[in-house]
């Protein structure tokens, strides 16, 4: 089971951290994937959920454990370029992922073979998931 820091939380929604590259670095220290939200603006990455907050780079971005949300069409077709493991979603069922994986919108489970992302959110069963992202995601270990 893959199990994905949502926005490098992992015991619980952290706002004013989320996305913040020190805080990502955390989570994957602790042996997490971690989605994060990214932004392309003036010819930089940046990080943040409801807007572009905390600049980073290409390099950081190419983790392989990080699950990059392309919050803008620029920032899609920028990661594209790079060996970024990259997905853009609204509020579709589902998204492929640049690395071809299911990434299911909450509360749309069961899907086999899929990425549960906020499963605590609906309830959703994630008996037949591939992973999880989650706020909670340590409660999945």
């Amino acid at each position: 089971m893959i199990l994905i820091s949502h926005r490098g939380n992992i015991d619980g929604k952290k706002p004013h951290l989320e996305n913040h590259p020190d805080y990502i670095n955390e989570a994957l220290n602790l042996g997490y994937d971690v989605e994060v939200d990214v932004w392309f603006v003036d010819g930089k990455f940046m990080l943040g959920h409801d807007e572009p907050l905390h600049e980073t780079d290409y390099k950081f971005l190419m983790n392989e454990k990080l699950w990059c949300h392309a919050k803008s069409l620029d920032a899609l077709f920028e990661m594209k370029k790079y060996a970024i493991h990259y997905f853009w979603h609204e509020e579709d069922t589902i998204a492929l992922t640049s690395k071809n994986y299911v990434w299911a919108y909450p509360g749309k489970q069961p899907i086999k073979g899929s990425i549960a992302v906020l499963p605590e959110r609906d309830n959703d069963n994630v008996l037949l998931c591939k992973g999880i992202c989650s706020d909670y995601i340590k409660r999945y270990q």
